[in-house]
């Protein structure tokens, strides 16, 4: 089977085609080499897949005829990926502290309250004094006028 194909079946690519897309951007091999979408996949070969930045590595079991059901994926590879791969998406997931993307619009209500807590006010909520604020007294505002 087509190694494109092979990733498709099992579940690993949404889409065939984005299967072949990602071979062709060299983010999927087999030993130390890069492939192309036709190479065929045997029992007992270890692929390398670079995604959501971290590598993957699979171990094909069987070959599947067609593509499988979600729960009868692990009966045809199995995961030997490095456990440090795992914790370093763990780790970014939990670095990822903004949920918004850039130009969403406005920033929400507690958006905002964040923002002030973190740039924090210098002036006391009861500074009502203006004049002082300003530099100005009352001695200097008569001597002008």
């Amino acid at each position: 089977m087509r190694i494109d194909k092979f990733l498709w079946s099992i579940r690993f690519y949404k889409t065939r085609s984005i299967a072949a897309e990602e071979i062709k951007k060299n983010r999927v091999s087999m030993g130390t080499s890069a492939i192309k979408s036709s190479k065929e996949v045997k029992e007992g070969d270890i692929i390398k897949i670079r995604k959501n930045q971290i590598d993957y590595k699979i171990k094909v079991l069987q070959i599947p005829k067609s593509r499988i059901g979600a729960k009868l994926v692990p009966l045809h590879i199995q995961d030997v990926t490095d456990k440090e791969q795992y914790e370093l998406l763990k780790l970014r997931k939990m670095t990822q502290d903004y949920y918004r993307n850039k130009g969403e619009g406005r920033p929400t209500k507690k958006d905002r309250r964040d923002m002030d807590d973190y740039v924090g006010n210098d002036i006391d909520a009861d500074f009502t004094d203006w004049d002082d604020f300003f530099g100005e007294t009352d001695d200097e505002s008569e001597e002008e006028g």
